[in-house]
C-alpha cells in the first residue's frame, strides 16, 4: 500500500550481540528472522502476505560504535509498532522485563497522544529507543 514503511534499517554496536534482544522482540510482534549474514540480521513480518515491513540491524561504523545512541541529535528519535490490546503491550513489557530490557516507561495511558493511547517505552541494547503503542481506532 503507498507511502506504508516497507522496511527499517537500524545501525548496532554489535548485530550479534543485540540479536537475542532483538529476536524477542520482533518475535512477540509477529516477527522471525529470515537473513544473516556478516553485514547484519533482517526479520520479515510473518503474518503478512508479502511479508513486510521488515526489520534489519546492521554494524555501526566505527565511527559511531564507541558512543551510545542519542535520540536527540540529528537521525532516529524512536520507533514505534503498533499492538493488537492494551494486554497485547503488558504482555510485550512482561518479556522486556524477562530479557532484562531496558524500560524507559512502563505501560501507561498517553492521553496527550489520542484517546485510549496506552504504551511501553524501551530501548535497544545501543540505547535506541523503541515503543510498543496500542490506540483504538
Amino acid at each position: 500500500m503507498r507511502g506504508l514503511i516497507h522496511h527499517l534499517d537500524l545501525t548496532v554496536k554489535d548485530p550479534k550481540a543485540s540479536a537475542p534482544f532483538y529476536d524477542a522482540v520482533l518475535g512477540h510482534m509477529g516477527y522471525r528472522r529470515w537473513s544473516e549474514d556478516e553485514t547484519g540480521i533482517d526479520w520479515e513480518h510473518a503474518t503478512t502476505p508479502d511479508h513486510l515491513p521488515t526489520v534489519g540491524i546492521f554494524r555501526a561504523s566505527t565511527d559511531g560504535a564507541s558512543r551510545r545512541h542519542d535520540r536527540y541529535s540529528p537521525g532516529l528519535h524512536h520507533v514505534a509498532w503498533s499492538a493488537a490490546s492494551r494486554e497485547d503491550v503488558d504482555a510485550l513489557h512482561a518479556l522486556l522485563i524477562s530479557i532484562n530490557a531496558t524500560i524507559l516507561d512502563a505501560p501507561a495511558d498517553y492521553p496527550q497522544y489520542g484517546k485510549g493511547y496506552y504504551a511501553v517505552m524501551f530501548a535497544d541494547p545501543d540505547g535506541l529507543k523503541l515503543e510498543y503503542v496500542f490506540e483504538p481506532r
